[in-house]
């Protein structure tokens, strides 16, 4: 769909409620309220002192707006009458004079051409009409901002645009409201929220991993050797295994993104999974190695630790071979899926256990 039809314009919405439960959107001092609100996200202005392309001027909603007209009842109007919005703030060419002057908006609304009752009851949240088909009340309404996509061809990247939703559109919607506007509740939706949850979710879940692997680091301590620091701990090669598993998350992750692979918040499972993996190769290869020890180590030169590492590899290295084919081929043929979220995780997994394989047959060996 993209390809026939990509977007220009990212969408940036707020539906307006009274602060009161159920209360009456329309009333006068609600509506000032809202044209307040908007005249802030209208003039408000933003700075994202630099970009990829060198330092920017500060902007406000009109110089990044989409060029649209027919914004405002008045079609004779410029400014925000000239940009894409969507709301009943309309009526009132989205002027905090013109609706402070208005003795009775209900009659504004009523008499309009603009809107029909259909139309009144699409662009309202839950209106009440009388018996002769006259809009008496709702309970919201709803705004919405378009603006010019100006992300770079083939990224997502928009400084210019997120910079605005975070400093001017998100701001107002959520801090301006509680502090300035006691008559409105707010809840709102701007092109970056996506992107925002997302990141909101992978950086919770960094404690979570960063946790495991301190526990999977103490298990893999007292489990491979000596729990003491000293002769016959392994204190070093537990660190080693979690480099591995490292090595891997950040190998497959960035060979995945090379290949055009998006990143969703359900990614963040898979430093858990190959963790799991890693720490089962990681005793595989060690119970091998052990088990080729014919003598004390002490007795051991340097030549007999690289001969019992070579026995011990080749002991190993057809289990978690075959381990890591399964689990690879499983997630690649899952990688074909018609859900593209599924689709994604699985072709990173595979790349990753690929890579886990490879480090654990190089560097966890040689460590």
């Amino acid at each position: 769909y993209q390809d026939y039809f990509r977007s220009s314009s990212r969408f940036n919405n707020v539906i307006v409620r009274s602060s009161e439960e159920n209360g009456n959107v329309l009333a006068k001092d609600v509506l000032l309220d809202a044209m307040k609100m908007h005249t802030e996200i209208e003039t408000n202005v933003a700075d994202v002192s630099e970009t990829e392309d060198g330092p920017t001027d500060p902007y406000t909603f009109l110089d990044l707006c989409t060029p649209a007209g027919g914004a405002c009842a008045d079609y004779t109007l410029g400014g925000v009458c000239n940009c894409l919005i969507s709301s009943i703030l309309k009526l009132w060419n989205y002027d905090l004079d013109t609706l402070e002057a208005d003795d009775d908006v209900l009659t504004t609304i009523n008499s309009s051409s603009l809107y029909a009752k259909d139309e009144l009851e699409s662009i309202l949240g839950k209106p009440v009409f009388d018996g002769n088909g006259n809009l008496v009340s709702a309970e919201a309404f709803s705004i919405s901002y378009f603006i010019q996509d100006r992300n770079k061809e083939g990224t997502d990247a928009d400084p210019i645009n997120e910079g605005w939703e975070k400093e001017v559109f998100l701001k107002v919607v959520d801090e301006s409201v509680d502090k300035s506007y006691s008559n409105l509740a707010t809840d709102y939706f701007a092109g970056r929220s996506f992107s925002d949850e997302f990141g909101g979710a992978i950086t919770g879940d960094l404690l979570l991993v960063q946790i495991s692997y301190a526990v999977v680091f103490l298990f893999l301590g007292a489990n491979l050797g000596r729990f003491v620091p000293g002769p016959g701990s392994r204190w070093t090669m537990s660190l080693a295994a979690l480099v591995t598993v490292g090595l891997s998350i950040g190998a497959g992750f960035g060979i995945s993104s090379a290949f055009g692979f998006f990143f969703g918040p359900v990614h963040s499972l898979l430093p858990f999974i190959l963790l799991g993996i890693g720490v089962d190769d990681a005793f595989v290869i060690v119970n091998a190695f052990n088990r080729e020890r014919k003598v004390a180590r002490s007795l051991e030169s340097n030549a007999d630790i690289t001969t019992r590492t070579g026995k011990a590899l080749a002991r190993a290295g057809a289990s978690i071979t075959v381990t890591s084919l399964t689990d690879l081929v499983a997630f690649a043929i899952s990688s074909s899926s018609s859900l593209p979220a599924l689709a994604s995780f699985c072709a990173y997994a595979a790349i990753g256990i690929f890579f886990l394989w490879f480090f654990a047959s190089t560097f966890f060996t040689a460590t």
